[in-house]
């Protein structure tokens, strides 16, 4: 969006008068925001939006108790519920929202106005796609721009614009549903280029719906099925239909399952670990599929770089009585005795679970994946050296890009003789439109299309199984 033309200047934030002496003006400006009801919601979904594309924080991490900067302090859980809603309908629809007011800001944005821009983006997002009170969304904009220094002047502007896209709701509605602005140009290009036109398509619309919500299950996927209004798929995982909080599902605080996308559940499966198997799960937080290597019985090394990333890990497999070995570390570098089996769910672009995550296609550039690729070489240059004559790796991303998946494997077979594809067959639990020419495991974001939004669709996954030759 253009900011070509420079408006007036607003004074510095100084200090403001209470009745108990003076406090910071940003403090005042709070304690003014949390008086007007569903104000403190919007200014926070603001500040997350501005951190997710101009800071590259992860939106799941602007929500988590230890995010910094946090601007979910003192809000109520409703206001945090809504201030997510708000920001992840923002990010999903972010390329037509920035169409939208790139049209109706004839003069483009000003400069130097602060976070302006996320509050108009948090507004559009409420005109367009969600179920709110127009004329809340409106005033509320307008009142946050007057609270902030640097954009109180542009008040009014706010008001035009926003008051503009009501009056043309239909139309830019229209546009949104013709799927021309639901990704970057440059991902959406990628995608025309390695899946066609209809397939680059078909990704991007899917990605514009609420993600599903499956579960892994110790046991018994039919009776959990029923039991937690869901149905079984095709490769055993447990898919809801309710949006009940997950902490108050059934056989939850029992640790009879954990969240775990249908895709994401395969490579363990095809990594088959045997019971008293010495298996390495590289990256291994938030630990689902650490849950499974160690569900079949094997004596699992859960490794990763982030020791705050592993306390989750353990967290969930205390929940569920499971163990691991936890070990922080580099994997690059990582040394031990090798390994029956490693499973290597590396570091990438993530572009397969834009639906879940819908600030991926809007925080990582092009050249994210040439490094990424180049991190995930080493990866597979270490798990080669740690595994067993006879041995095996699993290698997967939830990467819809080539370098990260069909052209690595490739490159790792051309550098490693000893080691030979074992292809992905349907006895693994893979439907065969997953399976691709090659024999490695490929699922689009797209496939499984159901009537029922929250019943369609999977993350876009690869996964590759490597044995090396005794």
């Amino acid at each position: 969006m253009s900011d070509s033309k420079s408006f007036p200047g607003r004074s510095k934030p100084g200090r403001h008068a209470t009745r108990q002496g003076f406090v910071p003006a940003e403090a005042a400006r709070e304690a003014e925001a949390a008086k007007i009801p569903g104000l403190p919601a919007r200014l926070a979904a603001a500040a997350i939006i501005g951190d997710v594309i101009q800071g590259g924080h992860r939106l799941d991490e602007c929500f988590s108790p230890q995010a910094v900067p946090n601007r979910l302090t003192g809000l109520e859980p409703r206001d945090v519920a809504l201030a997510r809603s708000i920001a992840t309908a923002a990010l999903r629809r972010l390329g037509i929202i920035r169409h939208v007011l790139a049209e109706l800001l004839e003069k483009g944005l000003p400069r130097q106005a602060g976070r302006l821009e996320y509050t108009l983006i948090a507004a559009a997002a409420q005109l367009l796609f969600l179920d709110a009170a127009d004329h809340a969304a409106i005033d509320l904009a307008v009142r946050a721009t007057k609270l902030e220094p640097k954009t109180g002047a542009y008040a009014g502007m706010v008001n035009g614009v926003l008051r503009n896209l009501l009056r043309r709701r239909e139309e830019f509605l229209e546009l949104a549903a013709g799927g021309e602005y639901d990704a970057p140009p440059w991902l959406a290009q990628r995608w025309r280029k390695h899946y066609g036109e209809a397939g680059a398509r078909a990704i991007a619309a899917i990605y514009m719906k609420e993600p599903p919500l499956d579960l892994s299950v110790k046991s018994d996927p039919e009776g959990w099925a029923e039991r937690l209004d869901g149905v079984v798929l095709p490769t055993g995982s447990v898919r809801l239909r309710t949006r009940t909080p997950i902490v108050e599902l059934p056989g939850y605080h029992e640790g009879e399952w954990w969240v775990q996308d249908a895709a994401a559940a395969l490579p363990a499966r095809l990594l088959a670990p045997k019971a008293d198997e010495r298996v390495l799960d590289m990256c291994a937080a938030p630990g689902g599929k650490t849950a499974q290597l160690a569900q079949a019985g094997a004596h699992v090394v859960a490794l990763d770089r982030s020791a705050e990333r592993l306390k989750m890990l353990a967290a969930n497999l205390s929940r569920l009585d499971l163990r691991a070995d936890v070990a922080v570390g580099d994997a690059t570098g990582y040394q031990a005795q090798p390994f029956d089996a490693i499973l290597i769910d590396a570091p990438c672009s993530a572009t397969g679970t834009a639906r879940r995550h819908p600030d991926v296609p809007w925080t990582k550039k092009p050249g994210d994946i040439d490094t990424l690729a180049a991190l995930q070489t080493k990866m597979l240059a270490r798990a080669a050296l740690l595994t067993k004559a006879g041995g095996r790796i699993v290698y997967c991303t939830c990467s819809l890009e080539p370098e990260e998946g069909e052209q690595q494997v490739a490159a790792f077979l051309r550098r490693n003789p000893d080691f030979r594809r074992q292809p992905v067959t349907e006895a693994d639990g893979a439907p065969p439109e997953f399976i691709n020419r090659d024999g490695d495991l490929r699922t689009l974001p797209y496939f499984w299309p159901n009537e029922d939004a929250r019943l369609a669709g999977i993350d876009g996954f690869f996964a590759a199984r490597l044995v090396r030759q005794a």
